[in-house]
């Protein structure tokens, strides 16, 4: 054979080799290996056990399906304060540790404790603002949020929660997904994959961001090994919902539709050929991603809303903030939207903590507190929960670094922190958990990341340890082996 004939055939052969994927390796290679794993997954593999949810269906994901029970939520608003907002300055007030300040902290408080960036005996600070009681339920609030005092006898707040993780990327992940690892299915995505969406146009599990940026990334909305029909879809909180959504000049709706339509028959060929339900998924996206061409843009036009209500939220037209993305946020449920993830960045105050929780609660105050207003006034606050929350606490140490410009700060606290929700079952006017005196250490109702993941399924009607999905050869969920549903939080 002549050598350019050799060479051509050996390229040939080459690159046949690179179409084989592993996982067509495994479909075809005789031994059943890939057939057998195929059919477990479209014959139930991806159940949500011990239920009544339907198995992945590959012409529609994100049909509403039954839960497991009746729920008192039947959608979520998740306000993530990424880089942890101080309890300690906010929403739980030490007397004691004013008392003590510039003191060490003793020693057996601190004992076997690791932190990121102090020393375990490093001076104490006091609380850097005023506290007062508010409303009824007589909730203690910093003066740092004026606007959630208004709301005070619409929430519940629990002083007691509690991470394994000390470090932000790992502890977001934590909080999303229930493990610090990337690669686990996030809350949304479980929420989606159980009882799917009532969004016709738009996705069912949507995230939205404000401030410089989510230290876990991507992996905090992944669908990780769930189909990608139930990954968060990111927004962008002006102009086109998400990049290129318009078709560009020239190019009408008939010529889209036309052309969608020859990559769908493609698109189900390969499906009947391979049976992979990535490609259902494909095709899903495809569909949506046009319905959303005429559904994102109309969404994102606030010019129907009320001067009062831009007023109440304190949006800025035309102007990205966590106030518009809040009122989007609204916007989406009212669509159907199941989850809504929205990541406010900004609170890793390592130095001057009380000038950077003045700027933070400057950008989210008013907006939180509108969310709960204009969820009640248009009857949604009862089936929609709100949860508010970073990923772990503050120490109530000071951190101050010379070498790093740093004073006057506080570092990473996993042991104790602070979140609120309102809604959706959750019993109002609550104060929830204790810590020490010297809020360190929980001495009254710990509330573990899991026990919040399972309480809020457990709102949707969910049962933490049903909802499961089989990979890997186990069955995986949200809580890992772990969580109890709070009670106390229950209406």
């Amino acid at each position: 054979m002549p050598p350019r004939n050799r060479d051509l055939r050996s390229l040939a052969a080459l690159e046949s080799l690179r179409a084989v994927t592993r996982r067509h390796f495994f479909r075809d290679c005789g031994v059943g290996l890939g057939k057998i794993a195929l059919a477990s997954l479209l014959a139930g593999g991806t159940r949500a056990i011990g239920s009544d949810v339907p198995a992945f269906d590959v012409s529609s994901p994100l049909t509403p399906r039954a839960p497991h029970f009746a729920p008192k939520a039947k959608r979520v608003i998740y306000l993530f304060m990424a880089g942890a907002p101080s309890q300690l300055d906010l929403f739980d007030p030490k007397p004691i540790l004013a008392k003590y300040d510039g003191q060490p902290v003793p020693a057996e408080v601190v004992k076997d404790q690791r932190y990121a960036f102090i020393r375990p005996d490093a001076s104490l600070m006091a609380p850097r603002f005023r506290f007062s009681r508010h409303g009824e339920s007589g909730a203690e609030l910093s003066e740092m949020l004026p606007h959630l005092a208004q709301v005070a006898d619409e929430i519940a707040i629990v002083r007691s929660v509690r991470t394994d993780q000390f470090n932000h990327a790992p502890a977001q992940i934590f909080m999303n997904t229930g493990s610090p690892l990337p690669g686990r299915p996030s809350m949304g995505s479980w929420v989606t994959y159980g009882i799917g969406s009532e969004a016709e146009d738009l996705p069912g599990f949507v995230v939205l961001s404000s401030g410089s940026g989510i230290s876990g990334g991507a992996a905090n909305w992944s669908s990780g090994f769930l189909p990608t029909s139930y990954e968060g879809v990111v927004f962008r909180s002006q102009g086109d919902a998400i990049l290129n959504v318009s078709s560009p000049p020239g190019f009408d709706d008939q010529l889209q539709r036309d052309s969608l339509d020859l990559i769908r028959t493609l698109n189900d060929r390969q499906l009947g050929r391979v049976g992979d339900p990535e490609i259902a998924g494909r095709i899903a996206s495809y569909e949506m991603a046009y319905r959303m061409q005429s559904s994102a843009p109309e969404l994102m036009d606030l010019s129907g809303e009320s001067q009062e209500t831009l007023d109440l939220y304190g949006v800025t037209p035309g102007k990205a903030s966590f106030a518009n993305n809040c009122l989007l946020a609204r916007r989406m449920i009212e669509r159907g939207v199941r989850f809504v993830n929205l990541y406010h960045e900004g609170w890793d105050h390592h130095s001057d903590v009380e000038g950077g929780l003045r700027n933070q609660c400057g950008q989210t105050d008013q907006a939180s507190a509108a969310l709960v207003l204009d969820l009640k006034r248009r009857g949604l606050l009862e089936d929609t929960l709100i949860v508010w929350g970073g990923e772990f606490g503050r120490t109530p140490m000071v951190e101050s670094n010379a070498t790093l410009g740093r004073s006057l700060g506080r570092d990473h606290h996993p042991q104790a922190f602070t979140m609120w929700f309102a809604g959706g079952g959750i019993k109002p006017g609550l104060t929830l958990g204790e810590t020490d005196d010297l809020g360190f250490h929980i001495v009254d109702h710990p509330v573990h990341v899991h026990d919040v993941q399972a309480t809020i399924l457990h709102l949707l009607g969910l049962d933490h340890e049903r909802l499961t999905f089989r990979t890997q050869g186990r069955d995986f969920r949200l809580t890992d082996v772990h969580g109890h549903v709070v009670e106390e939080l229950l209406a």
